[in-house]
């Protein structure tokens, strides 16, 4: 059975950081990404950062690039999403997933995601 459980949200103020985990198990397969996504409240939720399984390719939404960084421990099954310089707009809930790919790629393309974990709330207050 395959699980992703997220980790690591809370309370920060703007200009903080904060590390989310996702642990993964249950995964049998050759090639597949895993991206964290965000939703806000009355907002569809987005793509954030994600990372292939095979060649640690990464790929992060314009909104986050230069303060988010999205690592793999293989040895842990685990994915990090480290976000630096949080702003009050970043607010929302966080979820990881997994998306099986026939290639190595990335992709944050939500409806190519199979697998979903919980969320973990993330508040960035000003």
């Amino acid at each position: 059975e395959v699980q992703l459980v997220e980790s690591g949200g809370g309370l920060v103020q703007a200009g903080g950081s904060l590390r989310l985990s996702c642990a993964v198990s249950g995964f049998t397969f050759d090639y597949y990404i895993i991206g964290w996504f965000r939703q806000a409240p009355g907002k569809e939720r987005e793509g954030v950062s994600c990372i292939s399984s095979s060649n640690s390719s990464t790929c992060y939404a314009d909104s986050v690039k230069g303060r988010f960084t999205i690592s793999s421990d293989n040895a842990k099954n685990t994915v990090y999403l480290q976000m630096n310089s949080l702003k009050p707009e970043d607010t929302a809930v966080y979820y990881c997933a997994a998306a099986l790919r026939r290639v190595p790629d990335t992709s944050l393309i939500l409806h190519e995601y199979d697998y979903w974990g919980q969320g973990t709330q993330v508040t960035v207050a000003s």
